[in-house]
């Protein structure tokens, strides 16, 4: 299944829809909305975006205190052109107020474009044919392209626009929507050489400039003008008697990632790009993708809904991630307005090793970006009290915190250990010391001293007081787990790194060292933390404590909170939730996927078993995660119900805000839930290892991954297949037991291995 299809039109999913069929390339993303608009009286987020192009916003407190942020940085909605309208006989063209048939839209995964198309009857009985198609090319990070096919015998008039004057989506009653509408203002429109359309507007605090340049190609003669040149909204009209097809060369270009005035870089892209078809663009774009599938497609065998979700999964990833080095991937990608185009956390844990595994050079620039903004974080940490070492931001787009509830966000440490990680698992799937020396070295080091900085000895034990982990429904507490046992990751192998450096690369060691004035003495009070950390832990439940007083709270009543109640972030206050046993996202659980060989087995099942009582899943982030750890567990019936809230829940809208752009994280999350989960894939410090099993539901699945200069592909269905495509041998463990990669390993499927199953799909 290659493709998202949808064939009923339904005025309530339409702002769903939009999100569901976003195109994009990870620079420029631009919403599914209708080219001919809704009516007046329909919801529809009409929006273009721009990765990393952003403004500043006043921070606003009732109560500021020493340190809040000052300022908060949103994504604006840019320019739309989007829009065109046709008319029939002088009878504008409506799916709303007209008789239509046959309607159907499509987004192609394996070919990068979208498609909607359906009959239109005209209130004197006239019959057309209308098709849209458009794509946001990959080769081209600027260019957005429409092409419009109108068969029908009669008088067509096609008015296609560029409008100036957009606002963001506002939502006073959501805290993950913003709230600042207006962030860009138009500044000026032109005509060159008589077909060029340009449009440019201004942020309003940042004046970072944007452009907007289109042209248009007609398949025939028509008469031709453009309307409305040096005001806010533009528009060509082109008219003619019989069918016509035009296709609409937009190209957006902005001054933050650009030294060229925008005016001139749009020009010399629609100037250069013009020139090729429609179908020629889709071919390079077919030509990008084919190769992006040969290496991250996961195949699911004997199921197609699932293998939609999955495909739909990857194909979004792909379409949000910034590939420049500059830019992350937001938490609604480029679908959306959701949490105002910030980059969390859920890049490094969720997403970066869906990269890792199949397109390293994607995984390289997510981690490039965050060595980029070491400066913000050095600042920030100084603003915090610490006087070494780094504090990377909870929401951020240029490296600067914008949180301004800090309980839930700056006070989540966490963070620092989550990038470190990020680093390290890089380089144990790849091998790259290189990498390290360039860009990983400096930020494990400086994520390192910070534990210094906040983390005290009492008794002998190292410990960590008043953070908050990735459970958001419990905050500012001593030894959240996660975050202990990720800070002994991160302050263990910056040791490592140290002595690894210091014997294959002392140079580089050294030009760090001058760098950020790094001292022995630091290495030696890393290495006395790790060994000495405090990871607490109840004797008589066998488990680790999410924190040190997580367990003497009161349970929440679950079955006195109706479902009209959840999320509970939006009903009850955050003392009421702080004071009781109920998490909102896996947190120690989380902690066990992460570093399994930190907690002893029986541990992580009786983790599961507890925590997963007090979990409502409120946000994406949980579900998949608890369905690996299901798997892990040897809760193979569970651990599918959990695959498929993950995998259906922005196509099912089970959050209820997809509307406000995709849940990446959770997109991220489906993909791992099959190659970690089901397939039990874990990278360890000497090799790799796999545990797979096989939904009942399915046939069986593969998937390829990249290790250490070679190429696997696993299939898992009544046996376990690995075949070395590419590189030397290697050595890796199925099941715990260890082997030898040559050419091809064929294993017996062990254990459970079809009883995961769930009664829908």
């Amino acid at each position: 299944m290659w493709k998202l299809t949808s064939s009923f039109l339904d005025p309530d999913v339409l702002p769903v829809e939009e999100s569901l069929h976003t195109l994009a390339n990870g620079y420029l993303g631009i919403r599914g909305c209708f080219e001919e608009g809704y009516p007046h009286q329909y919801t529809s987020i009409r929006g273009t975006y721009i990765n990393g192009f952003y403004d500043l916003v006043e921070a606003k407190y009732s109560e500021k205190q020493f340190g809040f942020p000052e300022v908060q940085e949103k994504m604006p909605n840019l320019m739309d052109a989007q829009t065109i309208e046709i008319y029939l006989d002088g009878e504008r063209v409506s799916l709303f107020n007209g008789s239509y048939g046959n309607y159907i839209r499509t987004l192609y995964f394996d070919k990068g474009y979208s498609e909607r198309s359906f009959e239109y009857q005209t209130q004197k009985g006239e019959n057309a044919f209308i098709r849209f198609r458009r794509m946001v090319s990959f080769q081209v990070r600027e260019l957005f392209l429409i092409e419009v096919e109108i068969k029908y015998e009669g008088q067509i008039l096609v008015k296609s626009y560029v409008k100036g004057e957009m606002s963001n989506y506002t939502d006073d009653f959501d805290p993950r929507v913003g709230e600042y509408a207006k962030l860009l203002d138009w500044k000026s429109s032109s005509l060159i050489d008589n077909v060029y359309m340009v449009m440019t507007a201004r942020t309003r605090n940042t004046d970072f400039e944007v452009g907007c340049v289109v042209y248009h190609r007609c398949s025939k003669e028509a008469l031709m003008g453009i309307e409305g040149v040096h005001e806010p909204k533009m528009v060509a009209i082109y008219s003619t008697k019989g069918s016509i097809a035009l296709t609409k060369y937009c190209a957006y270009s902005d001054g933050r990632h650009n030294q060229e005035p925008v005016m001139y870089r749009g020009l010399d892209i629609i100037k250069e790009h013009s020139a090729m078809c429609f179908d020629e663009h889709l071919e390079m774009q077919r030509i990008y993708l084919k190769d992006f599938w040969h290496h991250s497609d996961i195949k699911i065998y004997g199921n197609e809904l699932i293998q939609q979700g999955v495909r739909f999964s990857l194909f979004q990833l792909l379409q949000s991630v910034g590939k420049d080095g500059l830019t992350n991937i937001a938490a609604k990608g480029l679908t959306g307005e959701g949490y105002e185009g910030h980059y969390f956390w859920d890049t490094e844990i969720y997403i970066l090793p869906v990269f890792q595994l199949s397109q390293p050079k994607i995984a390289e620039k997510l981690l490039i970006y965050r060595h980029s903004t070491l400066e913000h974080a050095r600042k920030e940490a100084r603003v915090l009290g610490h006087k070494r070492g780094v504090k990377y931001p909870w929401r951020t787009i240029t490296g600067r915190e914008c949180s301004t509830f800090f309980p839930a966000g700056t006070a989540q440490y966490h963070i620092n250990g989550d990038i470190a990680y990020g680093f390290i698992q890089h380089y144990l799937q790849h091998g790259d010391l290189e990498f390290i020396c360039r860009y990983g070295a400096e930020v494990i080091f400086e994520t390192a001293r910070l534990w210094l900085e906040i983390g005290h000895f009492y008794e002998g034990k190292f410990m960590i007081h008043n953070v908050t982990g990735p459970d958001e429904y419990t905050c500012i507490v001593n030894n959240n787990y996660y975050t202990n046992v990720i800070a002994r990751y991160n302050l263990e192998w910056a040791v490592k790194f140290y002595r690894l450096l210091k014997q294959k690369n002392p140079q580089a060691l050294d030009e760090i060292i001058l760098k950020i004035q790094l001292v022995e003495s630091e290495i030696d009070e890393m290495v006395k933390a790790y060994q000495n950390m405090y990871l607490p832990y109840d004797e008589v439940l066998k488990i680790y404590k999410q924190d040190d007083a997580f367990l003497e709270k009161a349970q929440w009543d679950f079955e006195g909170t109706p479902e009209s109640k959840y999320p509970l972030l939006l009903h009850y206050h955050p003392l009421t939730i702080y004071r009781y046993q109920v998490i909102k996202q896996a947190d120690t659980v989380l902690a066990h996927f992460l570093l399994e060989d930190f907690t002893e087995e029986v541990s992580i099942k009786n983790a599961f078993d507890y925590y997963e009582k007090v979990t409502t899943h409120d946000s994406s982030l949980s579900s998949c995660i608890y369905g690996i750890m299901a798997s892990r567990c040897g809760y193979y019936e569970k651990a599918y119900d959990y695959f498929l809230e993950t995998v259906r829940l922005d196509l099912d809208n089970t959050h209820g805000n997809t509307k406000d752009g995709l849940h990446v994280a959770n997109l991220g999350g489906t993909a791992l839930s099959v190659v970690f989960g089901f397939a039990g894939y874990r990278i360890k410090n000497e090799s790799i290892t796999l545990s797979p099993w096989c939904p009942k539901t399915w046939n069986g699945y593969e998937f390829m991954l990249q290790y250490r200069g070679r190429q696997l592909q696993v299939k898992v269905s009544d046996s376990v297949k690995i075949e070395l495509l590419e590189g030397e041998k290697l050595q890796l463990k199925v099941y715990g037991q260890q082997y030898e990669l040559d050419k091809v390993l064929r294993i017996p499927l062990e254990g459970l291995k079809r009883d995961g199953q769930s009664s829908n799909i």
